[in-house]
């Protein structure tokens, strides 16, 4: 890669991220940052309406970015995802695992088992497996990982057992998962916000039985994807 210039003075600088979920809300706003810094980004969401965003970043004179369809439920879309960032650009630096849902109220009489299955899926698992196959190219770079947790995982939210559930347990994975690749030099941290103004938080407002409430931060969750 080139070297030399006023580039090379930019955090980022050659280094390559995988953002899950960066169409929107959260995962959008890192991308951003990153290319800003001068990273090149490959970013996914299981929508394939991310052509504006990467018009946009593409006229950016300090980093780069190219989209993904990528649905995170699914470990061939994840396989693939890994498989395109090493192809196109021969590393990996840094993986940001963000995809991911906060359902409606959840009142535990009416949840199924298929529903909490669903979103374990989805919040959980689809970070577990996209660390997986990423980590062999991380530890080359000794690179690292950074999962969006929120910060209901410790603190609980009312009507929301599942989503509060899924986040407890992406702390306490990244937590085992940091321990494990130590050894290589890679490191795992997580996140955990609180109330942050993005699409799926103006959703689940409309959705609540007293949105003023939800929209002051009442009910304290994290709304990234």
């Amino acid at each position: 890669m080139a070297s030399g210039g006023p580039e090379t003075s930019l955090r980022y600088h050659n280094r390559v991220v995988i953002v899950t979920g960066g169409t929107k809300g959260i995962g959008e706003a890192i991308v951003k940052v990153f290319v800003k810094n001068g990273a090149t980004v490959v970013f996914c969401s299981k929508e394939e309406e991310a052509s504006d965003l990467e018009a946009e970043l593409r006229e950016s004179r300090q980093g780069a970015a190219i989209y993904v369809s990528c649905d995170v439920t699914k470990e061939e879309d994840i396989q693939r995802l890994i498989e395109v960032a090493v192809k196109t650009y021969g590393q990996i630096d840094c993986l940001i695992n963000n995809a991911g849902w906060h359902p409606p109220e959840q009142i535990i009489d009416n949840t199924s088992s298929q529903e909490f299955r669903d979103l374990l899926n989805l919040n959980l698992i689809g970070y577990f497996l996209t660390a997986k196959y990423a980590l062999p190219y991380l530890r080359k770079t000794q690179g690292n990982i950074i999962n969006i947790s929120s910060l209901v995982g410790i603190i609980g939210q009312k009507h929301a057992i599942p989503y509060v559930a899924t986040k407890g347990a992406v702390t306490a994975m990244t937590k085992a998962m940091a321990v494990d690749e130590s050894r290589y030099n890679v490191r795992v941290n997580s996140i955990s916000p609180g109330n942050i103004w993005t699409p799926l938080w103006e959703e689940l407002s409309s959705h609540s039985t007293d949105p003023d409430a939800m929209i002051l931060g009442a009910s304290g969750s994290n709304g990234h994807s």
